[in-house]
This record gives structure tokens, sequence and C-alpha cells, in this order.
């Protein structure tokens, strides 16, 4: 079953890199990208699009970060306090062993 999910995932990141190949064929144009505060030069529609795909990425994940810290920490946290809760009860697990007649 293993080897079928890499199979499936080679197939498909196959696929999309055929797509992305096809996309900057077909898009060799250029144009200038005009932003708020300055002009850059001419370059293909190609490359603005997927650097602006690229640049959305990465700030996603940037973004999602604080995110992912925060419920790990919190995950790590929640695994302390149980093993600190399954030391007590094992310790009064054994304690009770003890006392009985």
């Amino acid at each position: 079953m293993r080897w079928l999910k890499g199979v499936v995932l080679a197939v498909i990141t196959l696929i999309v890199v055929l797509l992305g190949m096809l996309f900057a064929v077909r898009n060799q144009q250029t144009v200038p990208l005009d932003v708020i505060w300055a002009e850059l030069p001419p370059a293909s529609l190609s490359l603005w699009l997927l650097s602006a795909l690229v640049a959305g990425v990465l700030l996603g994940m940037v973004a999602m970060s604080g995110l992912y810290l925060r419920l790990r920490t919190n995950l790590m946290r929640t695994r302390h306090d149980n093993q600190q809760q399954r030391k007590e009860l094992d310790r009064l697990r054994v304690q009770e062993f003890k006392e009985a007649p």
C-alpha cells in the first residue's frame, strides 16, 4: 500500500511539473510590473505569476508558523502533564497495594 502512495504522489508531481512547464512556455510575453512604489523591469508573464505564487506560499508558511508553534507547545505540555499523571497514578497504585492488609 505504501508503494501505491508513492506512485500516486510521483504521478501527481509529474503532472504538476509538466503543467508548470507548459504554463511557462505558453506565457513568454514580456510585461513590466508596476507596483505602488516602483516599476519593475519587463520580464515574462510566467515569471511574474510563478514568483507571485512562490511569494504567497512562503508568506502563508510564515503566517502559519506561529499557530504551528503554539499547537506544538500545547501538545508537548499536554504530553508532559499526561506523563506526570501516569506516574502519580502508578505511585498511588503501589501505595494502595502496600497499605492492603
